[in-house]
Order: C-alpha cells, then structure tokens, then sequence
C-alpha cells in the first residue's frame, strides 16, 4: 500500500497528513519549517480539488478548473512521496503514529512456511543397467506432475538389501532434488539382481522436511533396460 491516487482518497490523505503534521510534524520527523510547506501544498491541492468538484455540480466541466488541480496535486505528491517512504522506513517513529498518519506499516514478520504434511507417492518408473529412475508425485493430487504447493523438493535415500531396514539411519543419502523425476545410479559393486530400495520426502524452502514415503524396491538388471508400468 501507498498514498492513495484517486483524488476523493488523496484529498482525504493530504487533509489528514496536513493536520497531524502542523499539529506535532516532530513526531513523524519533520521539522516546523517543513510541516509549513506541507501545508501550503496540501492546501492548494485540496482547494483546488473542491473548486473543480463544485464546478463540476453546478454542470461545467472547466479544463482550467482540472489542469490547475493537476498541478497541485504533482506539487503535493513530491513532498508527501518521499515524506510517506521515510515515515514508513522509520525504525523510531511507532507503528500507531505510522498509522496515524495514514502510512501502512509494512509486515517484517516472515510468514512461516508449512511443513509438508504428506509423504510423496513413489513408483519405480524404469530399471536400466544400475539406474533406477524413481517417479515422486503429490500424493494430493496423483494426476499432477508438479511438487506439492509449498515444497522446494525432495530428500531420495537409497538401501542395498533384501530387505527395506526400519533404521532411517541405514538409508544412503543420494540427493536433493527439485524434479519429480530421479535416476538413482549405484556402484558396480552391487551385484545384478540386487534387490534395492528407496524412500524420499519433501522438504519446503526453509528445508524442513515432512514425512517420508514407505521404501519401494525395484532390482538391478545389468544386461539392459527393464521399463515398469506406471
């Protein structure tokens, strides 16, 4: 938010700001001298702006009327612009006295972003030699190939074994990821027709992750590629 442009807002601005600041212009960092300018401009503008407004009721629309408006509504606008931005800047001025003013006051608390809540929904996509592609999706809507709303990405772990531990601490971290789409490749030492498993879960910007999906296997095929239905 800012100063209002619509002239029936910024007369109401003008007339606001004018009398807080010939009132007590200390407070909000102006200096008598300047509270007098203020004054003056917002004056012009205002009367300026009445003087077309009465013209317009009693039936005449005065190009005269609107261009003198106009130019004291420019001659107001460049004292109340840089008067608004080191108000609202202002780390000694209140927030009720930036209120008062009719200066919003800017929000410096960062919105906390939510944990994700569900695990993704994984599949083994394809088996090629020792990579295995693992497909991630948004277990709230299956369809969709995006990330969840509100995530950054994925944490993909990988384990060698017939079968899938119970000790998160016995996965192997293989990455972070932004894409839903992830070839995991393992080393020649893991013999061809290993079973393999994988897990992942979503992590949001502040890389606070949510739950991870149960392990999925697939085995590794060395003598070429092995595409798995969807």
């Amino acid at each position: 938010m800012a100063i209002p442009l619509k002239d029936a807002l910024l007369v109401q601005w003008a007339a606001n700001a004018d009398a807080k600041l010939t009132a007590t212009p200390a407070v909000w960092g102006y200096t008598a001298p300047q509270a007098v300018a203020f004054h003056a401009a917002a004056q012009g503008y205002i009367d300026a702006y009445n003087a077309m407004m009465q013209a317009r009721e009693d039936g005449t629309r005065s190009e005269s009327l609107t261009a003198i408006k106009d130019t004291n509504r420019l001659a107001l606008l460049d004292l109340a612009r840089p008067l608004y931005a080191a108000v609202q800047a202002s780390k000694t001025i209140s927030d009720a006295d930036k209120i008062l003013l009719g200066v919003h006051v800017r929000d410096t608390t960062p919105t906390p972003e939510p944990i994700p809540a569900f695990a993704p929904l994984a599949s083994i996509v394809a088996v090629d030699g020792n990579t295995v592609t693992l497909r991630l999706r948004d277990a709230q809507s299956p369809d969709s190939k995006r990330r969840p709303i509100g995530t950054l990405g994925s944490s993909v772990f990988s384990y060698v074994g017939e079968e899938a531990p119970t000790d998160p601490a016995a996965y192997k971290f293989e990455g972070n990821t932004g894409k839903t789409r992830v070839d995991v490749i393992f080393p020649p030492t893991v013999t061809p027709g290993t079973t393999v498993w994988l897990t992942a879960f979503w992590f949001n910007g502040s890389k606070q992750s949510g739950p991870a999906c149960n392990p999925i296997s697939a085995v590794v095929n060395y003598g070429g590629s092995m595409p798995i239905a969807a």
